[in-house]
């Protein structure tokens, strides 16, 4: 069983996410919080699968609360990309996905379940917008270094982070799913990631990716 914590201001909001998670036999939801004070709380008490987390939150935001959060829970964070302005910050935080607020009830339920699989919900559509908020930087300072990482390792990174799915990389390089499976596995390693998102970020400050 997946377990869910809503964190949303809107109460009417929240109760349609709840509805719509436990209408599947496979998720519940186990806390609902309206700030993102209660989030931390209800994310460090509960310790969920994945927190559905608003970004605009009174008092503390979905940013904060996702970085305070930390390895308790993952964050699937729910934004509308025409008004936040926050997608590098929040994968800075700890976020594992982004959602738009009028995404399909189906898409929203998969992506609970990607995200509670240890993996990552980056669309191509989102790391665009990753790349925007990043060539917007006044400094991107190198924080990983990538001495261990193998030229093909650095191609599968490459492609990673322009938003490619393990598919498309192994139909672009000619490689098996398994071997790009194991690939990024190592990337996540060698480069102290936990997830699809972390390794986007770590392309980008790295230099392996350029924002132009």
């Amino acid at each position: 069983m997946i377990r869910v914590v809503v964190a949303d201001d809107h109460a009417l909001l929240r109760g349609s996410f709840r509805m719509l998670v436990e209408s599947e036999p496979d998720l519940t939801v186990v806390g609902e919080a309206g700030t993102g004070v209660e989030a931390v709380e209800l994310a460090l008490r509960e310790r969920p699968d994945v927190v559905l987390m608003d970004v605009r939150m009174p008092g503390m935001d979905g940013i904060e609360a996702t970085r305070r959060i930390g390895d308790a829970a993952r964050s699937l964070m729910v934004t509308m990309f025409d008004l936040d302005a926050y997608v590098y910050a929040a994968l800075r935080a700890g976020a594992s996905g982004f959602l738009l607020k009028d995404t399909p009830p189906v898409e929203l339920l998969a992506g609970i379940r990607v995200v509670a699989a240890g993996d990552a919900l980056l669309a191509p559509a989102v790391t665009r917008r990753l790349i925007a908020e990043f060539a917007r930087l006044p400094e991107r300072p190198v924080v990983r270094g990538l001495d261990g990482v193998t030229p093909r390792e650095r191609e599968v990174l490459t492609l990673v982070a322009r938003g490619l799915s393990n598919t498309e990389i192994g139909q672009h390089l000619h490689l098996s799913q398994a071997t790009v499976k194991t690939h990024i596995g190592r990337l996540l390693s060698k480069l102290d990631a936990r997830d699809r998102a972390q390794l986007v970020i770590a392309a980008y400050e790295s230099g392996v990716v350029s924002v132009t």
